[in-house]
């Protein structure tokens, strides 16, 4: 009996094998990876599942428009000691990501000593630099001011920017600030959840807050709702200091914001940008990539 099992299972791998190679890109797939035709008969199905993220990431713009299993990688064969293994592998996105999340950390004592001073000058820079300089000059711990949503593309300092104004701030008026990178923090408080009261409580009512790379994030309704929701209607409530940066503009912003795993939710991504409309100034920074020197 079991016999005749194998030989029919044989049989349905030899015909969805044979119809699998009518496709261009499935016969490219097996070529490029260089797996045996005995392989590739075993994993047909496997194989597919490949090729459909794949088709996904060549029109992905950008990571929070992954529609793979697991956001920022594609599930590939390898051969690895001569045997055809699957494995989630990150996508370019996701590299960058990656890389942007270790030069925080090796940066974070430059950014802990960022001073105004070390602003470097240029043309582009002009427009924030001046409102770093007003901003500085007319603060007030006692008033009620806007921060700022400063976005542009990857790399151009703007983590730096704000992070010299804080710590001028901090310096003159003893006022207690806080940088957080928006992915790592919701990623440590999903793996504790022990953490969330205290660390919502803590931003919440740290005087000057900057959400750093907000919208670098894989959109949750927990993150977004339970978490920077809360936190920035706090904030919003008591007219404190709140400060972003992002690679998005807004409206790029709401629109990753309204999208998660469970569907598309755009009033609750409204509410999100409306209150870091009410607590910030909007303004760009396009420039070179310091990262890349």
């Amino acid at each position: 009996m079991q016999l005749n099992v194998d030989k029919k299972y044989a049989k349905d791998q030899e015909k969805e094998f044979k119809e699998a190679l009518k496709n261009a890109d499935y016969k490219a797939l097996i070529k490029r990876v260089k797996i045996s035709e005995e392989d590739a008969k075993k994993n047909t199905i496997k194989l597919y599942d490949s090729l459909e993220e794949l088709s996904h990431c060549k029109t992905c713009e950008r990571l929070f428009d992954c529609q793979n299993k697991v956001s920022g990688y594609v599930y590939f064969p390898e051969i690895k000691e001569g045997s055809l293994r699957f494995t989630y592998l990150p996508c370019k996105y996701q590299k960058q990501a990656m890389r942007a999340l270790e030069s925080k950390k090796t940066n974070q004592n430059i950014l802990n000593n960022a001073r105004i001073k070390d602003i470097k000058i240029t043309k582009n820079r002009a427009n924030i630099i001046k409102w770093i300089k007003e901003y500085y000059d007319n603060y007030n711990p006692y008033k009620t001011t806007k921060g700022l949503y400063l976005h542009g593309n990857f790399g151009t300092g703007k983590t730096f920017l704000v992070a010299a104004l804080l710590n001028e701030l901090e310096n003159k008026y003893k006022v207690r600030t806080e940088i957080v990178y928006v992915p790592e923090m919701l990623r440590k408080l999903k793996e504790n959840l022990n953490l969330v009261g205290d660390k919502i409580y803590d931003l919440e009512n740290v005087d000057i807050l900057l959400l750093d790379d907000i919208g670098a994030e894989k959109v949750t309704e927990w993150g977004r709702d339970e978490i920077l929701g809360t936190i920035l209607q706090t904030r919003m409530n008591k007219g404190m200091p709140t400060f972003f940066t992002s690679n998005l503009t807004i409206l790029e912003l709401e629109k990753n914001l309204s999208l998660t795993k469970d569907g598309e939710d755009v009033v609750k991504a409204k509410r999100i940008i409306e209150r870091i409309k009410f607590l910030t100034e909007d303004i760009e920074l396009i420039g070179n990539n310091y990262r890349e020197k």
